[in-house]
């Protein structure tokens, strides 16, 4: 954390100008995100199993906002609106009211994200399956050049 100091008006938490987020998300005490909705920072919080409250500034932010509430019903979309109030309902709504929902669709999430990327699972496939494509497109590009030069 190096001279990052915490103001002794705090009795706990910690400020600092920049931190670690996916060892921030990984850690067992984080029971929900407020999260811009970026899709780095969506994927980190699936991957981690961890709800999210999204307030979504611009480009593909509301979309993803929107993706999380709706379809994959892992946290609320904050919208547009945001004052002390709504953060205040949703943060109650995401780790009171519908903790256990929540918290039961995240591990769910981040368990079948972690699959697709094992062996076998369908990311490691479609990587596998770029490579090929990559290597059949070189071949190919690589005989065409030396028929070129008969």
């Amino acid at each position: 954390m190096g001279d990052e100091k915490m103001p002794e008006e705090l009795d706990k938490g910690v400020l600092v100008g920049w931190a670690p987020q996916e060892a921030v998300l990984g850690h067992e005490a984080v029971g929900g995100f407020l999260t811009h909705s970026g899709w780095n920072s969506t994927l980190e919080s699936i991957v981690a199993g961890v709800p999210m409250i999204c307030w979504p500034f611009f480009a593909d932010q509301q979309v993803n906002s929107r993706f999380v509430s709706e379809v994959l019903k892992l946290g609320l979309d904050m919208k547009d609106v945001c004052d002390r109030r709504v953060v205040a309902r949703m943060v109650n709504e995401l780790m009171v009211e519908r903790k256990e929902e929540f918290r039961r669709k995240a591990v769910e999430m981040a368990r079948m994200a972690k699959e697709s990327v094992e062996e076998g699972g369908s990311s490691y496939r479609n990587l596998e399956l770029l490579i090929e494509d990559i290597k059949l497109m070189s071949s190919s590009q690589v005989q065409g050049l030396g028929e070129i030069g008969n």
